[in-house]
């Protein structure tokens, strides 16, 4: 139907330039939506903060589509449709005993949106949130469905799950699943960032899922750690670590602001789903409140950067609420930022102000992309699209793979069309 109010995306940075926005209840008025549009884009929850999702045509939302969740237990894996949010997904595995191998910090975001872009959690042996699909289902330009698995073309899947939107609709996603885990999650305070260099292997091998929020200038760090229950545990419960002491309290990741939302630390165990995300689903944490930025560097590479940013600590500190340093391991994806390479990735919660934001961000990138940074796809960059384009080795296969699928560019945008120049 007509905009009559421009939406914008979680942050409200971006206010969308379509024509219409559509909510269809079915895929078959889904694709009809498609096959009579001349531009189509997809719009998750908005948790993006720059232009990706963006379009001058017809705008599609998925939230209204049935909820699907189809159980292969044979194979291991839950065919699920692509406009769930992962707490809906979730809690629908989890009823069932079963569970993903890891979720991102915000349960509220959608499979395909986060998927799309190669969002992640952490975890020195744990991938991006995309390497859980083996199988996808696209409504493609003229409105017909089609299917793309592991089993039947393995590189073609690798090419199309971080597609940026621009494939086509994904409907449907089927994901490797696997038994359900109890999760129980402590905090340590007053990290010497030093140790994040000298104590880097112990720090992030310690769980299952680590995270370590700072400022970079303050010379500490929080060390969070999700630990599943059926693996060895992590340093001692309630004693000293690494200089630093564990919280008697519940935190949330940025500092003075109030942890009521937070999932539950301490210690206390609890479902996968209940631990491994940093809030809970039942509210929706800053929303409007912030800008993000995010850069995943070669493992290899995390001195160098840990001395940078340090040296920018001056600067991030007045504009940051706070940085998070998490591991992906490497994938095969041709678009993750972790293609090829365990990674180390810097993420940044700014204030909400673009200008005071923005020399800064471009400043970490001048420092980091020369040690292989690559931005995450939906976060704010200066970085120049054919310096991105050129840190990806399947970047010409994928653009390829952009022309193969559609070759007239309804799913095109200015974004993608400056990362993916045609002709």
């Amino acid at each position: 139907m007509p905009i009559t109010h421009a939406p914008t995306n979680w942050a409200g940075n971006i206010t969308f330039s379509a024509a219409r926005l559509h909510h269809p209840d079915t895929v078959d008025e889904l694709r009809r939506i498609v096959r009579s549009a001349d531009q189509v884009r997809v719009l998750g929850t908005g948790h993006s903060f720059n232009r990706i999702a963006d379009t001058e045509g017809d705008l599609v939302n998925l939230d209204r589509l049935p909820h699907r969740v189809e159980i292969d237990p044979g194979k291991r894996t839950a065919t699920i449709g692509a406009g769930m949010r992962y707490a809906q997904v979730a809690q629908a595995l989890h009823t069932e005993g079963l569970a993903l191998a890891n979720l991102a910090s915000l349960p509220h975001i959608t499979v395909a949106g986060a998927c799309a872009t190669a969002t992640h959690g952490s975890g020195s042996a744990q991938q991006c949130l995309a390497a859980a699909v083996t199988g996808l289902e696209i409504v493609g330009p003229d409105g017909e469905l089609t299917r793309i698995s592991r089993d039947e073309d393995r590189d073609r899947l690798n090419g199309a799950v971080v597609g940026l939107g621009g494939l086509g609709v994904v409907t449907a996603m089927t994901l490797d699943i696997e038994p359900t885990y109890d999760v129980a999650q402590w905090v340590w305070t007053g990290l010497p960032l030093d140790r994040l260099d000298d104590s880097f292997e112990e720090i992030f091998g310690a769980a299952y899922s680590v995270s370590v929020f700072t400022d970079w200038h303050s010379g500490e760090g929080v060390v969070w750690l999700k630990c599943r229950t059926d693996l060895p545990d992590p340093p001692e419960p309630g004693q000293p670590w690494l200089g630093a002491v564990p919280a008697d309290r519940h935190h949330h990741p940025v500092p003075a602001m109030p942890p009521l939302h937070c999932t539950e630390q301490l210690g206390a165990p609890g479902p996968w789903h209940e631990r491994l995300p940093h809030f809970r689903p039942d509210f929706t944490p800053s929303n409007g409140d912030e800008l993000q930025s995010e850069l995943l560097l070669p493992r290899e590479s995390a001195s160098a950067a840990f001395a940078a940013l340090r040296g920018l600590g001056d600067r991030i500190a007045p504009v940051v609420q706070v940085s998070e340093v998490r591991t992906v391991a490497a994938d095969e994806l041709w678009l993750s930022p972790a293609y090829g390479r365990d990674s180390v990735a810097f993420h940044f919660t700014w204030v909400p102000d673009h200008d005071a934001v923005i020399g800064v961000v471009a400043a970490m990138e001048e420092a980091l992309l020369p040690l292989g940074a690559r931005p995450h796809w939906g976060k704010l960059t200066t970085a120049a699209p054919e310096r991105i384009r050129s840190s990806y080795d399947r970047a010409a296969d994928f653009a390829r793979l952009l022309a193969e699928h559609d070759p007239a560019g309804k799913f095109r945008n200015a974004y993608l069309d400056g990362y993916f120049p045609t002709g």
